[in-house]
C-alpha cells in the first residue's frame, strides 16, 4: 500500500489548508498573483509597498553588502524558515553562509540569520513591529533593525539586541535609535548616512 502524498496548495485551495494548516513543502511551489508568507500554517498576503519602502530597503542592502564580512552574506526578501509551518520574508537579512548549499537552498534556516531588518510600511505596521521581531527573537536571531519613516520622510533605525534569557529583543544599550547616521559594530562595523537612502 503506497503512502498518500500530502495535499499541495493550489490557486484554487490555498485559502483552505487541510487540517487547518499548511507546511512549507505543501506551499513552496504555489504561484499566486500576489506575494505571500506562511505564518503558523496559513498563507498571509504581503501587501504592496510604496516606493519609499523599496528604495530604503534596496539601498540599505547594497551598503550592507559593501561593508559585510565573511562568512556573512545578505539578501532582500529572502524567505527565512522559522519552522515547517512558518516561513517569513524580512526586508533584508544577513546570514552565515557556512554549510549552506547555494545550488539547492530554498529558504535560509532561521538559525543561520544574524541580522533581520524590517522597513515599516502602511499595512504591515503590526507585523513589522510585533509579530516578525517576536518570531526572529524566538529563533535566536541576535540582531534586529526596524526602520521607520519620520515626518520629514527620512528613515530612522531602531536597533535591537537579543536577550538570550527572555528570547526577546531589547533596545541596543548605547544607541537604541539612529537618526541621520546609523553607526554600529553589530553584526559588523558599519556607518551609513541614512539620508543617502532616500536622496535622488
Amino acid at each position: 500500500m503506497t503512502e498518500r502524498q500530502p495535499e499541495r496548495a493550489t490557486p484554487e485551495n490555498w485559502w483552505s489548508p487541510p487540517q487547518g494548516r499548511w507546511t512549507f513543502d505543501q506551499v513552496k511551489d504555489l504561484e499566486l498573483p500576489f506575494d505571500w508568507e506562511l505564518m503558523d500554517g496559513e498563507i498571509v498576503v504581503r501587501g504592496q509597498t510604496p516606493q519609499w519602502h523599496d528604495m530604503v530597503r534596496d539601498r540599505l542592502f547594497f551598503q550592507l553588502e559593501s561593508a559585510r564580512r565573511d562568512p556573512l552574506v545578505g539578501n532582500v526578501e529572502r524567505c527565512v524558515m522559522v519552522n515547517d509551518r512558518t516561513v517569513i520574508k524580512p526586508d533584508v537579512v544577513l546570514f552565515d553562509k557556512r554549510d549552506l548549499d547555494f545550488f539547492t537552498l530554498e529558504c535560509v534556516p532561521a538559525a543561520k540569520v544574524r541580522l533581520a531588518v524590517e522597513v515599516v510600511s502602511p499595512g504591515s505596521e503590526g507585523k513589522d513591529r510585533s509579530w516578525k521581531p517576536s518570531m526572529m527573537a524566538a529563533s535566536k536571531v541576535p540582531y534586529f533593525w526596524r526602520i521607520e519613516r519620520s515626518e520629514d520622510h527620512l528613515p530612522f533605525v531602531h536597533e535591537f539586541w537579543l536577550n538570550h534569557d527572555t528570547e526577546s529583543y531589547i533596545p541596543a544599550p548605547e544607541h537604541p535609535v539612529h537618526k541621520e547616521k546609523l553607526i554600529t559594530e553589530f553584526p559588523f562595523p558599519v556607518e551609513i548616512d541614512l539620508r543617502s537612502l532616500v536622496e535622488f
